[in-house]
């Protein structure tokens, strides 16, 4: 069956922006470890060879569809309160994780040092530093917030979300009697949680920082974290 992109190919001529849509389509459909170059020509209706003459590798596609999103993501402006500023950064780049479910776990681990990603990652840093953090604080917490936000993004994306990975899971019964916490809890481990859980988390992580700003103990902390 034609996927919508084979259709456009159809019609005109082999674009870059055509081959990062077509990508994008792919690695949802086949999941990221299914993914290949030959895969692509085929939603694209050519060959390969047309898409490394846009794309040396496959390195340089990624490359390019992570500096099309995070070139999408908009540093806050600087009119909003400090707060909200973080919540709309974390929030965006959580979104993307959600946009692009199959790719989300290379969007996480991929180190972002192109020009696009760089600039991006500087405006962010720097809103630490707007928060009234010094260097190391910024950086330590910076990396603090991305912990959590990555993880967020694996587990909404890549962990129960996917169901049990265990090969030889429990019945209902043997669950309720012998993990009766795991039961519990369970309720509150659904995709319909998810976002009250990471507004809870983010909110202790805002609470902490503000805390340390007010706090007006910055210098002293900064040797502890």
């Amino acid at each position: 069956m034609d996927q919508p992109i084979t259709k456009q190919r159809a019609r005109g001529r082999l674009s870059r922006e055509m081959i990062e849509d077509a990508a994008f389509e792919v690695i949802e459909r086949e999941g990221l470890s299914g993914f290949s170059m030959r895969k692509l020509a085929a939603a694209l209706g050519c060959e390969a060879m047309s898409i490394y003459h846009h794309f040396p590798s496959v390195a340089h596609l990624h490359e390019a569809l992570i500096d099309r999103l995070i070139g999408a993501l908009e540093v806050p402006d600087t009119s909003l309160p400090w707060r909200e500023r973080m919540r709309v950064a974390v929030d965006d780049f959580r979104r993307i994780g959600r946009e692009h479910p199959a790719y989300s776990t290379f969007i996480v681990t991929y180190r972002m040092n192109s020009p696009t990603c760089l600039a991006w990652l500087n405006g962010i840093i720097g809103l630490f530093k707007d928060g009234g953090f010094d260097a190391e604080l910024s950086a330590r917490l910076f990396r603090a917030v991305g912990y959590y936000l990555m993880g967020a993004v694996l587990d909404e994306n890549a962990g129960y979300s996917r169901g049990p990975s265990a090969v030889n899971t429990v019945s209902d019964e043997q669950l309720a009697r012998d993990y009766p916490n795991v039961v519990e809890a369970g309720r509150f481990f659904g995709a319909a949680e998810f976002d009250k859980t990471f507004e809870l988390g983010l909110d202790m992580l805002l609470d902490e920082m503000e805390r340390l700003r007010d706090g007006a103990d910055i210098s002293r902390m900064s040797g502890k974290v």
